[in-house]
Parts: C-alpha cells; structure tokens; sequence
C-alpha cells in the first residue's frame, strides 16, 4: 500500500511553491512587479512581454497538475517532477547567462534543485511504487 513519506509531502510543498514562483514570473513579464529590487509597481502593458507571461503561467499551471499527482503519488508526478526540474534549472541557466541577475532567480532555483534531490531518493520512489 502506498503511504506518503516526509520527502512526499515536501515534494508536494515545493510543487506547489514552484507554481506561485512560475506565477510571479508571469507578473513581472507583464510588467506589474519589479525584475530584481523592491522597487514600485509598474502597471504598463505596453512593455509587456506578452510571449514570456503565457508561458510561465503555463508552466506554473503545469506545477500546479503536477503537485496533484505527487498528492495522490502517482508514478507519472514524480518523474514529471524530474523532467520540469531539470528543463526549469536550463532555463534559468540560460536566464543567467543572458541579461538576468542571479539574485532574481535565485529562489528558483534553490527551489527546483530541492525537489530534483528529493525526487531522486531513493524513499520518494518506493513511495511512489507502493513499496514504502
């Protein structure tokens, strides 16, 4: 029978942060939050990145579906856990490399390492194989 270990419940916390990060992301290539400092709003469309919003709100969306099937631990979760992590750390990467500071993205991926680790111990897999 399978049974939640502690690395699935913090799997399914990261998930979920994941997804409100993805959403913040999605703000502030709309221009509605700062890039990097605590600075004031900016509420103009005009220099919206419209192209950027709707992916990361589709990817957060994603992280959402995904802390579903880590919740209900389906096997399919943790290795989607393991595919959006490492495409999320390449693309943050790339982000780093381009015009981005690593004090923006910094909590990403801090995030989407802890749960690429915790996807990979070896207790979150039995978990997830009903072998726990």
């Amino acid at each position: 029978m399978k049974q939640r270990t502690w690395a699935v419940y913090l799997l399914f916390i990261l998930a979920i942060i994941a997804g409100l990060l993805a959403f913040l992301d999605a703000a502030r290539y709309m221009g509605w939050l700062p890039i990097a400092t605590l600075g004031e709003m900016k509420f103009t469309l005009p220099s919206a990145q419209w192209l950027g919003a709707l992916l990361s709100a589709l990817v957060g969306v994603i992280w959402f579906v995904v802390a579903k099937w880590i919740w209900d631990l389906n096997e399919s979760g943790r290795l989607f856990i393991l595919v959006i992590a490492v495409v999320n750390l390449i693309v943050l990467v790339l982000a780093i490399l381009g015009a981005t500071s690593f004090s923006a993205v910094a909590l990403q991926v801090i995030v989407n390492v802890l749960a690429l680790i915790l996807a990979l111990l070896p207790s979150t897999e039995a978990a997830f194989r009903g072998s726990a």
